[in-house]
């Protein structure tokens, strides 16, 4: 298994008990820092094949669920990759954002990569989540799922 050069990065969402929606964020084992899903590609895969990869390992989300892409994207240090040495002489690599549909009664099976898991509505989940990138891949969720336009100043 050869890493490829981009990250890939997935917030399953599913809609709550009031009709609003949630958004799962994932705790880091070690760092103990919050994020959606993320991981590299691998060999020839493209960045969806990648999404629903690392979301089966890390989560146990079926391949077969409702997969939504979205615009985010942003550019990661390769120096936090093992391996990147192998990319030529790359400074960054892309990462790619996603949104997974769950159900209400999803209950995911985590990898060691995870510690725990907890669904939140919109506002928590962006305040917990670490990296910059998740905080806009989260935004661009929660308007695409409440059908609203990016609002402009």
């Amino acid at each position: 298994m050869t890493r490829a050069p981009f990250q890939v990065l997935v917030f399953p969402f599913r809609l709550s008990a009031d009709g609003g929606w949630e958004f799962a964020v994932f705790r880091r084992s070690g760092e103990g820092w919050w994020q959606g899903i993320s991981g590299g590609g691998e060999n020839n895969e493209t960045p969806l094949q990648a999404a629903h990869r690392e979301c089966g390992e890390e989560a146990g989300i079926p391949a077969s669920s409702r997969f939504v892409p979205l615009d985010t994207t942003a550019s990661i240090k390769v120096t936090w990759f093992s391996g990147s040495q192998h990319w030529g002489d790359r400074y960054v690599i892309p990462e790619y954002a996603f949104g997974v549909a769950c159900t209400a009664d999803t209950a995911f099976m985590l990898s060691d990569e995870h510690d725990e898991y907890r669904w939140l509505p919109y506002a928590e989940a962006e305040s917990l989540v670490r990296f910059d990138s998740n905080r806009t891949a989260l935004w661009e969720l929660d308007l695409r799922l409440r059908g609203l336009p990016a609002q402009r100043s």
